[in-house]
């Protein structure tokens, strides 16, 4: 008898921020873009995980709270969207404690994201001080920011494609999707999901977004579905993948 293949598994996570930074700084895509995606996520029953800034919980807690309502893993993704690769460790630790103090105001934080996927191996401490267990602040197509990691003990899963890749025509979505390995962590920003196409932004904050986004992310969820994929929220994947547990 043939050994059962091993399921694939997906984590879907949104960066909770401003419209397009540092283009733009509106919050359409929290006030308009949010509420379609909880209700495309309800629909597809699937568990999601919300990286949000400290500065989307204090202009828009309601938000946030639908968030939590929705049963979905709320997450922290610093204070004011800004890299920390070009912080101060004083500045890093700031923006980690405030967010994380406010965001725990809302319930349990364990998973982190550092905007632009750009975070210093050796700000890693700064996490586990705060009692982070998982850091996402990493892509499988870009390259390392600078810094000997100096925090064993938290687990690293980083992204696995842009999500701006997410509203290319489907055939080129899903042969780039096949080829992705387990665990595969998708990421999308609310603001995809509010449509730009007639502004002035740069263009792969415009392509494809409002409605077509919505679109392609549902199907991207079917797509997975399809393949007998399992998701997860980031806090049950790092769970999963915890050094204790390998």
């Amino acid at each position: 008898m043939a050994a059962a293949l091993p399921t694939l598994r997906v984590a879907l996570t949104v960066d909770m921020e401003p419209d397009c930074p540092p283009f733009l700084w509106t919050w359409r895509g929290v006030t308009e873009g949010a509420p379609r995606l909880i209700d495309l996520f309800a629909q597809e029953q699937v568990p999601v995980t919300w990286f949000t800034t400290g500065d989307t919980a204090r202009l828009h807690p309601a938000s946030v709270t639908s968030i939590v309502d929705a049963g979905h893993e709320l997450a922290c993704h610093g204070v004011t969207h800004q890299r920390f690769d070009w912080m101060s460790k004083d500045s890093a630790r700031w923006e980690i404690q405030d967010s994380t103090k406010r965001l725990r105001d809302f319930g349990e934080i364990t998973s982190f994201r550092a905007p632009y996927l750009r975070f210093p191996g050796h700000y890693l401490d700064l996490l586990a001080e705060q009692g982070f267990r998982l850091d996402s602040s990493q892509a499988r197509y870009k390259k390392d920011v600078p810094g000997e990691e100096n925090a064993p003990g938290l687990v690293r899963i980083p992204a696995s494609i842009t999500s701006s890749a997410l509203r290319i025509p489907k055939i080129l979505r899903e042969y780039f999707l096949g080829r992705l390995p387990d665990p595969v962590v998708l990421f999308v920003h609310p603001w995809e999901f509010v449509d730009f196409r007639q502004s002035n932004l740069r263009y792969d904050c415009r392509f494809r977004t409002g409605q077509p986004a919505l679109d392609a992310l549902g199907s991207v969820i079917r797509y997975f579905k399809g393949r007998g994929a399992t998701f997860m929220t980031m806090r049950d994947l790092g769970a999963q993948m915890a050094p204790d547990r390998a």
